[in-house]
């Protein structure tokens, strides 16, 4: 896979270390990835619309549950566990129980090896554990989760595109 395929793949980065954000972020960009990189879980759900999405579940059901930052296609969330306010697994579980992010691969990253985190992560839909300090070799070990991601989504379009067709065969029958 050539440089330009890699390039479209958008990585969300979150730490609240400034040193590991900005070491997960060049080598997540040493690997062609777009990233962005935030602080914090909760500037994580605000990037990713789901603070307002979970504001709008309330509201009636007509209301679209995409929101405006849905335009920017996150394709990967790797997330340290140990942060204030809200840990790694905490937007784990939020990331998971959303209708319109579930499927985004969440991949978690701690200094600390604590068996039992680990697998309580990957019980929740974490797809890996890194321990710090992430390495390339971390860093590759994504590819497949992200082809993975790519493959559904482009599943769901042609869902969507039959879906439309078998409509209008109805229509016209």
């Amino acid at each position: 896979m050539g440089l330009a395929a890699e390039a479209q793949f958008h990585v969300l980065a979150v730490d609240d270390s400034l040193i590991d954000r900005i070491l997960i972020e060049r080598l997540l960009k040493t690997s062609s990835f777009h990233v962005t990189a935030v602080d914090s879980g909760s500037k994580a759900l605000k990037f990713l619309g789901l603070v307002e999405e979970e504001q709008r579940n309330e509201e009636p059901s007509f209301v679209s549950q995409k929101s405006h930052n849905q335009d920017i296609d996150v394709n990967l969330i790797i997330t340290d566990y140990c942060m204030p306010e809200m840990t790694g697994y905490d937007l784990l579980r939020k990331i998971k129980e959303s209708k319109s992010l579930k499927d985004i691969p969440v991949v978690i990253m701690s200094s600390e090896n604590v068996p039992s985190r680990i697998n309580r992560c990957l019980e929740e839909g974490a797809e890996e554990f890194f321990l710090k300090p992430v390495q390339q070799s971390d860093v590759n070990k994504l590819r497949p989760h992200l082809l993975k991601s790519k493959v559904k989504e482009v599943g769901e379009e042609d869902q969507v595109i039959n879906l439309s067709r078998n409509d209008i065969k109805e229509i016209l029958a």
